[in-house]
């Protein structure tokens, strides 16, 4: 039987979630990659454990960080008033990142973080909720579709090297 532990995440769970997001990026984007020094430089810029915890100590961020069986497997972020060129209203934040490890996808715990999520940006009022998704990751999309969201515009992701759709 699988224990499932979600928790609001703190200074000390972000090695795990440094961790977490360059596993979970090389699993979904490291294909588009050919220069594996951008890749490296990429997750040095994004997903450095100084910049982790940074991130938690933020009061406009939240994080929640997944255990199966008290290994990490996923973390979600919640970006707290945060605009959207694509949204007028002032009043929205940002789900900024679901990652959970391929291995641990048919375990519901990308739902289940999402779920809290949501209600912690309903909590605070928000009216609305914002993310952006590449379109070459299908699967997230076909998530966030069931999930009741819609596209509402597109803008590009840039590495050092390579520019794409989102």
């Amino acid at each position: 039987m699988n224990n499932i532990e979600i928790r609001l995440a703190n200074k000390e769970d972000a090695q795990f979630i440094a961790l977490l997001g360059r596993i979970t990026f090389t699993e979904t984007f490291g294909h588009f990659f050919r220069d594996k020094q951008d890749l490296l430089n990429y997750y040095n810029s994004t997903f450095s454990i100084e910049k982790i915890e940074n991130g938690i100590s933020k009061p406009n961020n939240v994080f929640w960080i997944a255990f199966a069986n008290r290994l990490p497997v996923g973390y979600a972020k919640l970006k707290l008033n945060s605009k959207s060129e694509f949204i007028a209203d002032e009043n929205i934040c940002q789900l900024q990142k679901i990652y959970v490890l391929k291995d641990f996808l048919s375990m519901k715990i990308g739902f289940e973080l999402q779920s809290r999520l949501l209600k912690k940006a309903k909590e605070k009022g928000f009216s609305k909720i914002w993310l952006s998704v590449l379109d070459s990751n299908e699967r997230a999309i076909n998530f966030y579709i069931k999930n009741g969201f819609m596209e509402i515009g597109n803008h590009e992701f840039k590495s050092e090297r390579k520019t794409l759709n989102l």
